[in-house]
């Protein structure tokens, strides 16, 4: 009797090739990643080169950034400063009250080079001198130029001087300009406005439909709290002013009104059209968006 097991492991001899093979495929398989470290050529990294393109770039991109610095520095400098003409004395006058007439830096730098060096302003002409200063710049500044020299000192003013001799010609001046009736012209002779800002008080005026109080003028572009001191005491307020009936009004007639946007007169139409005419400034109370701030500032241009 044969055995059982022994016949079932017989192979034949083409089985045990098979067997062979299969067996020399798996030990190559297994045995490749080791082969491969073996014949593999190591990568070699030229960090040198990177290192140079490193560089490149930083030098260019500091190259780029002083190029942008130096533009911005220009055109800081070459930009046209907004003045805000008021009477002054060049000598010894700050490098903040120097901004405030519409120099840049570096002609406030050459004037005080100037002064640096002993020199001194003995009348008007003498600041044209200055090279740095334009000649359309000078006509401006001109009209305000007030030297006062005193043949026993030639002490520099200081600035608290500049300011309290500016302060006392403003509360002397006997010109007292109404503001809804002036043309540009008459606003000039009041001492501190100059030709842009008393166009800008008239084109203000237009679009509010006059001034009801002398104080409006603070809510003009470019009029500071310092200014309006100086200035308050020429001026008056009388006449009557164009008001906007708040009944009949349409979007396009209420949003040329510089204390109204778009939301406000939208809110006011809506309402109106839900609840009828407005009767008078109570009912516009009624509009949530409206607060009694602003419609206590816009009272007096509406009518019913």
């Amino acid at each position: 009797m044969s055995n059982p097991l022994k016949t079932y492991f017989n192979f034949s001899k083409k089985e045990y090739n098979g067997i062979f093979i299969l067996c020399l495929l798996i030990i190559i398989i297994i045995l490749s990643p080791l082969i491969y470290q073996v014949f593999k050529r190591p990568v070699i990294y030229e960090f040198d080169q990177f290192k140079q393109e490193i560089e490149a770039f930083k030098e260019s991109a500091q190259k780029e950034q002083k190029q942008y610095l130096k533009s911005q520095k220009n055109t800081i400098e070459k930009k046209e400063l907004k003045p805000i003409y008021v009477p002054f004395d060049p000598n010894g006058l700050s490098e903040e009250q120097w901004h405030t007439l519409g120099l840049s830096d570096r002609q406030i730098k050459v004037i005080k080079n100037y002064e640096s060096k002993g020199g001194k302003f003995y009348k008007k002409e003498d600041l044209k001198k200055i090279y740095s200063i334009k000649p359309n710049q000078y006509a401006q500044l001109e009209p305000y130029i007030s030297i006062q020299l005193t043949k026993s000192t030639t002490n520099h003013p200081s600035s608290n001087e500049f300011k309290s001799n500016q302060s006392l010609k403003s509360r002397n001046t006997s010109v007292v300009v109404d503001l809804n009736e002036a043309d540009s012209s008459k606003l000039e002779t009041i001492r501190g406005i100059g030709p842009a800002f008393a166009s800008r008080i008239i084109k203000y005026r237009n679009r509010l439909g006059g001034f009801h109080s002398k104080e409006q003028v603070r809510e003009i572009y470019g009029l500071n709290s310092i200014k309006y001191e100086q200035i308050k005491d020429q001026m008056r307020v009388s006449g009557t002013i164009r008001k906007i009936n708040i009944n009949t009004s349409t979007f396009k007639e209420l949003k040329t009104h510089p204390y109204l946007n778009y939301k406000q007169i939208n809110a006011i139409i809506q309402y109106r059209k839900q609840h009828g005419n407005y009767t008078d400034i109570d009912d516009l109370y009624q509009v949530s968006i409206l607060n009694p701030e602003f419609l206590r500032k816009i009272a007096p241009y509406l009518s019913f």
